[in-house]
């Protein structure tokens, strides 16, 4: 078993809010931005093999975690933006920048962004690919839904409702694979501040209809840009139908699809997630930015749009 990394924490004040970091390792930068209502935790398991060889930097986004929630910015530009603000503050100019779930689609806004500070992109189990994701996150962007989880996180029920999850993850029948992921987002709810952040994430990019944010219409942008999209074939928050339109919409990207794994492949697989991050970043070039050839590029515009990379049933 591998041993265990303890990251160091540390916290900066950027716009006046307070966020939190944690640190470890040595080498080029890898930058893990979590998913939503999750925060830098669901790292830890392949902190120790990444660490051998990266400087990892694990933020809690606003809004997560030992961040603040204040009333604010939760879009994805938003993210983005302060993501740049704390490589700034930090003194890292370029990093490899890793986005799980809500997470990916701020690393690809990042890209987008600041190609300049952008060595390359892993996606992992992406939101902004397509329009499905699992129908409870559907519901909870529905006008009552702060009432309905203010009552589903009181102590009786939140606690009974997170044994169920867990059981049944354990159990593992079929479409319960990340149940135990989801139990443990479901008891970060009983915070008051935590919930009304996460919601306010969350109808930023989910309505009743599915995902309202997407990177399809700029992804021809990324053609230069190194590019990993790693996904667990039992995701079931996000299908992996999703990494298939990805990996076509980048032609020349890497795809991992890892079988039994869901939709957190670093806490299903650690060893295996690091191995194929470790291999991506040693057998590509950093992405380098030129102004006239980006000007270039959107002035080209994108190309005929294929109807077979939808991913939005």
């Amino acid at each position: 078993m591998p041993l265990m990394v303890v990251p160091e924490m540390r916290t900066v004040r950027i716009h006046g809010y307070r966020r939190a970091f944690y640190t470890a390792g040595d080498g080029p930068v890898l930058l893990l931005l979590h998913g939503i209502g999750m925060d830098h935790r669901t790292w830890l398991p392949a902190l120790p093999a990444l660490s051998r060889h990266f400087t990892v930097v694990m933020p809690d986004l606003l809004g997560h975690g030992s961040s603040d929630k204040p009333r604010a910015d939760y879009s994805i530009p938003g993210f983005a933006n302060g993501m740049r603000d704390l490589l700034t503050v930090l003194g890292i100019n370029r990093a490899t920048v890793v986005g799980h779930s809500m997470g990916g689609g701020v690393a690809m806004q990042f890209a987008y962004q600041f190609p300049e500070r952008t060595e390359r992109v892993v996606l992992v189990s992406s939101g902004g690919l397509g329009r499905s994701v699992n129908p409870l996150l559907r519901m909870l962007s529905l006008p009552l839904a702060d009432k309905a989880m203010a009552a589903a996180t009181l102590p009786g029920i939140r606690h009974a409702g997170a044994a169920l999850m867990q059981g049944l993850h354990r159990s593992g029948l079929p479409y319960t694979a990340d149940l135990s992921a989801m139990a443990e987002v479901y008891g970060e709810m009983a915070d008051p501040d935590t919930r009304r952040a996460f919601l306010h994430v969350l109808r930023g990019v989910i309505d009743m209809h599915g995902q309202v944010v997407n990177m399809i219409d700029r992804a021809y942008l990324a053609r230069d840009m190194p590019t990993m999209i790693v996904w667990g074939q039992k995701d079931v928050v996000i299908p992996v139908k999703h990494a298939w339109a990805a990996a076509q919409l980048l032609p020349g990207s890497r795809l991992e699809v890892l079988p039994d794994v869901g939709h957190v492949p670093h806490e299903d697989a650690p060893l295996r997630f690091a191995e194929v991050v470790v291999d991506f970043v040693a057998s590509t070039q950093p992405s380098t930015y030129d102004p006239s050839r980006w000007r270039r590029r959107l002035l080209d515009g994108p190309p005929p749009r294929r109807t077979v990379v939808r991913a939005s049933a």
